[in-house]
């Protein structure tokens, strides 16, 4: 009679085995009766599609929630800004509109392709992969380039306010965006030029990604993440001075008073928006990190899988903040209520351009208050 073991200790030999599994090559991503098709043998990617029904479930209900959210807060923000000639003017709100963007596209991409992915397995060519998986790690990049560019923004027009308007013009901050995107895009796409784990392993996380490429996109966005602490860091003690100044004279007039307790305000809410970036990003680049030192079981991949949705939730929240902290874009978005509410009443185009009128008069006000 066959000696059988105990469901605890074989359910720890599986996992041990798992563990001790080599990481998949390149040579096993392909499907040798469809390689010239270029399409994903679904047996190699097996190790990759690690939730059950119920993780499923959960994965398509929440991504879909989070990812409609996402769209629709980060468009607003997008309308509220480029609608306005006053704020897209501005170097600071056309970095703001650059981070609303990625978030934007991060959104409906990484929903899509996520969800397929470990919801639907649905088969694709490699080619069509690594699109997708390239538009996902370029819009991430380019939310974190996006505050980079924020941070530094906000460095110049606290550090150095008299130069400020001719050190960062409206030109040089479109040019300066376009470099950034180009960079991200570039570097995202690498792995659909030909740097995938062929013949070496492949990453234990993200299908046809190799090792090395995976650390290389670590160290960029640490990098990024380091320039954009120490640089906040600046700002907020400088922020942090000027409030004090705030206080001492805050009965005189001082010429640029508005102007520093908006470049205050803003750096505060920005600072936030570092802090949630943070909480949501260390998790994920915590476990790829782990990922590259050693083998992961199944637990760990569904436990990266859920992470992966704090990403989805850092675009969510960064469009909340500006609403509540950014007086310009709260006003922008009053003038458009009204706008509307007036235009459903029929009061037509008059009842439109009173309201611009008293917008830009309420804007003026709150500007000469200090």
């Amino acid at each position: 009679m066959p000696i059988k073991c105990p469901p605890q200790v074989e359910h720890q030999y599986g996992e041990r085995l798992r563990s001790e599994r080599p990481r998949p090559t390149m040579d096993a991503c392909w499907n040798s009766a469809n390689t010239s098709q270029g399409h994903l043998d679904s047996e190699a990617l097996r190790d990759y599609m690690v939730l059950d029904f119920p993780q499923k479930t959960a994965i398509a209900v929440i991504c879909s929630l989070l990812g409609v959210l996402c769209v629709l807060e980060n468009a607003v923000v997008l309308f509220l800004i480029l609608s306005s000639p006053r704020l897209r003017r501005k170097p600071s709100y056309l970095f703001i509109s650059s981070l609303a963007g990625a978030d934007f596209l991060a959104s409906l991409v990484f929903v899509i392709s996520f969800v397929k992915f470990h919801v639907f397995h649905q088969e694709e060519s490699r080619s069509a992969f690594l699109l997708k998986l390239g538009g996902v790690t370029m819009t991430f990049t380019g939310s974190v380039g996006s505050l980079l560019l924020t941070a530094i923004d906000r460095y110049l027009c606290l550090c150095h306010p008299a130069k400020y308007k001719a050190l960062l013009t409206r030109g040089r901050a479109l040019a300066t965006l376009a470099g950034m995107w180009a960079i991200s895009m570039v570097v995202s796409y690498l792995p659909l030029m030909g740097w995938t784990c062929c013949p070496r392993p492949c990453s234990e996380l993200f299908p046809l990604i190799s090792d090395d490429y995976l650390l290389s996109w670590i160290v960029l966005i640490i990098i990024l993440l380091v320039a954009i602490i120490y640089t906040y860091t600046y700002v907020l003690w400088k922020a942090y001075r000027h409030t004090s100044n705030l206080v001492v004279y805050q009965q005189r007039r001082l010429t640029g008073m508005s102007r520093m307790r908006l470049d205050v305000r803003l750096a505060k809410t920005l600072g936030v928006v570092l802090m949630v970036l943070l909480l949501c990003w260390l998790p994920v680049l915590t476990l790829m990190v782990y990922s590259l030192a050693a083998s992961l079981n199944e637990h760990i991949k569904k436990v990266f899988a859920f992470c992966s949705m704090l990403c989805l939730i850092n675009s969510m929240v960064n469009p909340i903040i500006y609403a509540q902290r950014s007086r310009e874009i709260r006003s922008s978005s009053r003038k458009w209520l009204t706008r509307w509410k007036n235009m459903l009443r029929g009061t037509g185009a008059e009842g439109a351009e009173d309201t611009q009128k008293s917008s830009v008069t309420e804007t003026e006000g709150e500007t000469k208050v200090t």
